[in-house]
């Protein structure tokens, strides 16, 4: 591995920035039912996500994200967000989820996948859903492979896009006022996938 990426790797093995760096991606509406002392139900669906990184032919490192296929029974369609999916019975562990949901959406074998940690945990309102984020290194120059009827297209930026302020704006969503995103090829980026990034970006930060 090279340099930076054995960076991230090392900074996944100490303290995380958590919550306080998820939440500076947060709508105010999310930061209000936080303040209402909103708490996680005791049955939330269980979820896993994946941060894949990879460098492409000029040795630039970038990133995985999937537009998700319009879809009337999923609360998340269309939206952009990491590859992952739902726990299942057949899953030995969340790790597993996040291995399996990869290979199923972009089409990278778990063998191709060095997973360098993970980061915290989180809760989606609107879904029901705990998310837990890992983070993972393709080993390889990926071939990706979009699911069928699930994935709509397969967005690859260069990390550093999210460590630039640039690509950091603000905008109105439906009837969510000031939802901070990160600008992905004229994609929004919001939610809690903005929320895991933020926090993916200030763990390698610090």
């Amino acid at each position: 591995m090279g340099a930076w990426i054995n960076k991230v790797a090392s900074a996944l093995q100490g303290p995380l920035p958590g919550r306080a760096a998820q939440l500076q991606m947060a709508s105010m509406k999310r930061l209000t039912e936080l303040s209402a002392n909103w708490t996680i139900p005791d049955n939330p669906r269980i979820a896993s996500v994946i941060i894949l990184l990879f460098q492409d032919q000029a040795q630039d490192w970038r990133t995985v994200l999937i537009q998700r296929t319009q879809n009337p029974n999923d609360r998340h369609s269309g939206q952009i967000s990491f590859p992952g999916g739902s726990w299942d019975h057949s899953d030995a562990s969340l790790e597993a989820v996040a291995l399996r949901e990869a290979q199923e959406e972009v089409g990278i074998a778990p063998q191709h996948i060095e997973v360098l940690g993970r980061l915290t945990e989180l809760y989606i309102p609107v879904s029901n859903f705990l998310v837990h984020p890992f983070v993972g290194h393709i080993r390889q120059t990926p071939v990706f492979v979009p699911q069928p009827g699930e994935v709509a297209q397969i967005l690859t930026p260069p990390v550093r896009i999210f460590f630039d302020n640039t690509f950091k704006k603000t905008t109105n969503l439906v009837n969510i006022q000031d939802v901070p995103y990160f600008d992905v090829e004229d994609q929004i980026v919001w939610g809690a996938t903005a929320m895991i990034m933020n926090e993916f970006i200030t763990l390698v930060h610090q």
